[in-house]
């Protein structure tokens, strides 16, 4: 196919924030060339100012009419900037997250930043992915940097491991996807464009054939794969607890909200010709994913493992917007994953902090982190009760709209497995706290006892103590402007094509 240098220029504009983090990841590369990774802060602050530049024109290009460009291959709408608001903004949070753990560890920086902008961009551009061929090319891309972040830190026999099991596991999902997609190449008559796979699917007519349905199964479990949902699950405890705590802290929101935002747009345009079908596999999954994700949470000994069951039984939950298939639902799934970013990543980064001063991940030496660190336990306790759901926080607002559309929708034994399990969830959070705020003992453990806390002065503060500051605010507060936030983006969603 001949591209055009016009027709390319006069779509730049649509594409110029998925391209700015590729500027910022060639300058970066550049930098590292010449100064020969000397320059951290420089390096630093190029990651920083591309992602804030990419996150800025998103956020002005939020309101905007369906714009197909590149032959109909990506699109862009508002469904598409919300979700590429998302992934920037946790990209924009991790860098800062990572700053000083890179320091301690001695990791190489401009690799990181490297890889870390690169996902960005795969996860940017699959938001708009409007054809096969490029919904693979940028999964592909956010996983391939997936692989790489995760074995980091090359002499951790851990990092090494999770690396191998995730590029395994990774590769098979994105095959068995592959193998869906060529399904409906064939069904369609050679098309590619996922609007054009419609049309061709109707007009061969081959909509209720076990073709198609082989299709679904076949791209609903090379997405579950992407999701963590159960059981499609098994990589995740093994990838969280392996990998260093920054990547992983990226990885569970990014790579997360770029796979919810691909599956919408495929089953809401491709499997139109099949909703009850999709829905009943999604409520299976979603189901299976909050009993079991929270039921096994309660028994890990490590945080990281325990984070990694929570992050899959959220999932399940903010499956329950999707299964809806309404605007309603939708702006609610919406919604909690944005909430969800605040939450999560607050806990990451306290989990972090105290990783670093420590050296444990160990929910047991948490065990009187009050009477040493009365701040960081005060903001992990707010994360995780903003996980559970308890109000007036910011996770209560978002769980109770989820469930609300949900209930509107019908799916009442969902909604309820999704109380059930909402409340089990309260109980290993409230187990971490008690830890924290009461010891048995009275006597510090041997972690805690070599336990440094920083300066209480303002301007010493680390980045990581920063980017607590900000996500207990987002999982405190947020809340309260639901009612805005939910009107906003119901009234965008109206602008894209596939919305109803």
């Amino acid at each position: 196919m001949k591209l055009e240098l016009d027709t390319f220029l006069s779509h730049g504009n649509t594409i110029l924030p998925e391209c700015i983090p590729i500027f910022g990841l060639l300058t970066i590369f550049s930098i590292d060339l010449v100064s020969d990774g000397k320059n951290t802060n420089i390096l630093y602050l190029t990651s920083i100012t591309s992602s804030l530049l990419s996150l800025t024109i998103s956020i002005f290009q939020w309101k905007i009419e369906p714009i197909l460009s590149f032959s109909g291959s990506f699109q862009t709408d508002s469904f598409t900037r919300m979700f590429q608001i998302f992934i920037v903004s946790s990209s924009l949070t991790c860098i800062p997250m990572a700053l000083e753990y890179i320091k301690c560890t001695g990791m190489a920086i401009p690799e990181f930043l490297i890889f870390v902008l690169a996902a960005t961009t795969g996860g940017t551009f699959l938001c708009g992915a409007n054809d096969l061929i490029t919904i693979f090319v940028s999964l592909e891309c956010l996983s391939l940097c997936s692989y790489l972040l995760c074995g980091y830190t090359k002499k951790d026999i851990r990092s090494n491991e999770a690396a191998m099991k995730y590029l395994l596991i990774g590769g098979s999902s994105s095959s068995i996807l592959a193998y869906g997609f060529s399904w409906l190449y064939g069904l369609s008559g050679g098309e590619t464009n996922i609007q054009k796979i419609v049309n061709g699917i109707s007009n061969t007519q081959m909509s209720d054939s076990t073709g198609m349905f082989i299709a679904l199964l076949c791209v609903t479990i090379g997405l579950a794969f992407k999701l963590s949902l159960v059981p499609f699950h098994q990589w995740t405890p093994d990838i969280y607890e392996g990998s260093p705590t920054p990547v992983v802290a990226f990885l569970s929101t990014t790579s997360k909200i770029a796979a919810i935002a691909l599956i919408t747009r495929i089953f809401n345009v491709i499997f139109v010709f099949s909703p009850n079908e999709w829905k009943i596999i999604l409520e299976i999954l979603a189901i299976s994913s909050m009993i079991l994700g929270n039921l096994v949470a309660i028994t890990q000994t490590n945080m990281k493992r325990m984070l990694a069951y929570s992050s899959i039984s959220q999932i399940g939950y903010i499956i329950i917007g999707l299964i809806t298939n309404n605007l309603n639902g939708y702006s609610s799934m919406i919604i909690y994953t944005f909430f969800y970013i605040f939450m999560n990543l607050g806990t990451f980064a306290c989990v972090i902090l105290f990783s670093l001063r420590t050296g444990t991940d160990n929910i047991r030496d948490y065990e009187g982190l009050y009477m040493k660190d009365p701040l960081l336990s005060i903001s992990l306790t707010l994360c995780l009760l903003s996980l559970g759901g308890i109000p007036p926080l910011t996770g209560f607002f978002g769980k109770l709209y989820l469930f609300w559309s949900g209930w509107q929708a019908g799916l009442y034994f969902l909604v309820t497995i999704g109380l059930i399990t909402s409340i089990i969830s309260i109980y290993y959070y409230l187990k971490i706290i008690k830890l924290m705020i009461y010891s048995r003992n009275r006597r510090l453990n041997p972690y805690l006892q070599t336990y440094v806390v920083s300066p209480s002065s303002f301007m010493k503060k680390n980045s990581i103590e920063f980017t607590i500051l900000l996500c207990t605010i987002g999982a405190i507060s947020l809340g309260f402007y639901i009612n805005p936030f939910f009107y906003l983006i119901q009234d965008n969603l109206k602008l894209s094509i596939f919305i109803n």
